[in-house]
């Protein structure tokens, strides 16, 4: 939907500036398996393999499928699987596909320092390692790039939200975290950083941050931990989501206990089903991201790697804030 991106040197498990000329893995199976099982009509350059947090999220759903539709642009099948929250499975998922020495791996890391000696293994085969969404933080290994969200700048929009959501009363704030993945480490930073700085600046109506439970980026924890806040305070006043499915989760639990009048929602994301909540008052408002991108933009730079190419080893994507405003007037809700 929007294509502003800020380019910004990638930091994240020993990266450099850039690439130049690097020697890239173009080892490819005469026949390889596609998402579905099948095998493909012609033969192929190499296989791109996928491995998310899960596909069970929408949003990485929406991921995979970009980065299917832009590899077979480019002549090259992808291999999708779904480690469903465990990071043990992935780094099986990630010895498979050394074992089946695939092009390239796309990782979104289940947990941002466990999946390391995985991604370690991948370096020491020669196959190139690319984050999407989320960093690996883990010592030691090489990622060759990363396309993500620029989430502390997200987690800014969301702070400034909650401030206009509570007003000049401000009160006591939830915040459900995912803390084994950095992009919602980020965003939680930048969200703080505004509460901080709106709380300097006042001696009244400050917002106080309560509580910070797992949200395990899903409705059921995200509802339970809400459930386990409202318990304890009865005041709780508004609660910071790091995805759709925790924020819809905690409105869940906002709704049992009848103080959906009461407590302010913000989330982050921007899937279908979060925009509906907005629109329908559930959510107050979320910085947007923009998966369709982050899959395109992934695969272009795999193939800039393989063609020994210079780019930019980090792209980040602004997140844009969607309130009830772009809700009423989005041609995509019904």
């Amino acid at each position: 939907m929007f294509s502003v991106f800020a380019l910004l040197v990638f930091f994240g498990c020993g990266n450099e500036s850039n690439h130049s000329g690097k020697t890239s893995n173009q080892s490819s199976p005469s026949a390889p398996s596609s998402s579905n099982g099948s095998v493909p009509d012609s033969p192929v350059k190499g296989v791109i393999a996928y491995t998310p947090q899960t596909l069970s999220n929408p949003f990485f759903s929406v991921i995979s499928e970009n980065i299917r539709d832009e590899a077979a642009k480019n002549g090259y099948e992808v291999l999708m699987v779904d480690p469903d929250y465990d990071v043990k499975k992935q780094s099986e998922q990630i010895d498979d596909f050394i074992v089946k020495d695939v092009t390239a791996i796309v990782l979104v890391p289940c947990d941002r320092i466990a999946v390391g000696p995985a991604v370690k293994q991948a370096n020491e085969a020669g196959i190139p390692v690319f984050t999407v969404d989320s960093k690996c933080d883990a010592e030691g290994v090489r990622i060759e790039g990363h396309v993500g969200t620029d989430n502390f700048q997200g987690g800014e929009l969301a702070g400034k939200a909650m401030i206009k959501a509570l007003g000049e009363s401000g009160g006591k704030v939830l915040i459900l975290d995912l803390k084994r993945a950095n992009s919602c480490v980020l965003r939680v930073d930048g969200f703080k950083k505004v509460l901080v700085a709106h709380n300097e600046a006042r001696s009244s109506g400050k917002i106080e941050i309560v509580a910070e439970l797992d949200g395990n980026g899903e409705e059921i924890k995200g509802r339970q931990s809400t459930a386990d806040t409202l318990q304890v305070h009865e005041d709780l006043a508004g609660i910071f989501a790091i995805n759709d499915p925790s924020a819809l989760g905690a409105y869940r639990a906002v709704e049992e206990a009848d103080r959906q009048d009461r407590v302010k929602i913000i989330a982050f994301d921007g899937q279908p089903e979060g925009r509906q909540a907005i629109k329908k008052g559930q959510i107050f408002a979320e910085p947007m991201q923009h998966p369709d991108q982050m899959g395109i933009l992934i695969v272009q730079m795999i193939m800039k790697y393989q063609a020994g190419e210079d780019y930019e080893e980090e792209l980040l994507i602004p997140a844009t804030l969607y309130t009830k405003t772009e809700a009423d007037q989005d041609p995509d809700l019904k």
